[in-house]
Order: C-alpha cells, then structure tokens, then sequence
C-alpha cells in the first residue's frame, strides 16, 4: 500500500522555514547536505562566526528538528536531518501549485473578458 508520509503541523513548518530563514544557518545546512556528518570545528571553519555561534544556529535548527547530532567518542558531530527539509520541499510544492491554479483561473478570467 502507497502511503503518503503524515504531514507536520504547520506549527512545525514554521519552525522549519524560521530556521531556515538565516543566512548561517542556511549556509550550515548547504555544508550538511555533502552527506557526512561535520564537527562544530570543521563547520566553523566555513563561516565568520565563533564555535560558540555556530553551536547556537546549530541548537536552533536541531529544534526545528533539520539537523542532529550523533557522539563519535569524545567528539559532537553534526548531520543533516532529512524529514522535515523534505516536509518543507513538498509543502512549498503545494503553495506553487495552488498559486499556478490561481494564476491560471485568472488569466482565462482576463482572457474572456470584453
């Protein structure tokens, strides 16, 4: 049986595209997408902000539920946390597709017009 995922409330949304609406974090998140999990030193080494900083955006986006991370020995390392990036995706696939639906009904509606 073919079964779409349950979709996130749109409190989680929110907190999804918020997370994803800094420059940082949206920087963090582009590194994660190589596929390896990163440490806090070597995500610092990609931006202008201290460990401190990026421990922060890091927190945040790990509350959005983007991001988690995983204890390899002693050390934090970070990874990209598909689900809710793809929840995103598929609802900002939606919003295109009623706004082509709209645009659409508006343009026949000027089309037919005298």
């Amino acid at each position: 049986m073919d079964s779409k995922p349950e979709a996130p409330s749109n409190e989680v949304l929110a907190r999804v595209f918020a997370a994803l609406g800094d420059a940082t974090r949206l920087k963090l998140v582009a590194l994660l997408c190589a596929g390896s999990a990163l440490s806090i030193a070597q995500l610092t080494a990609h931006t202008d902000i201290s460990r401190q900083g990026v421990t922060k955006h890091l927190q945040m986006l790990a509350e959005a539920g983007v991001v988690r991370d995983i204890k390899s020995g002693r050390e934090r390392l970070w990874q990209l946390d598909p689900a809710q990036i793809e929840a995103a995706r598929r609802t900002l696939e939606e919003i295109g597709q009623q706004w082509d639906i709209a645009l659409g009904k508006l343009k026949m509606f000027v089309e037919s017009a005298p």
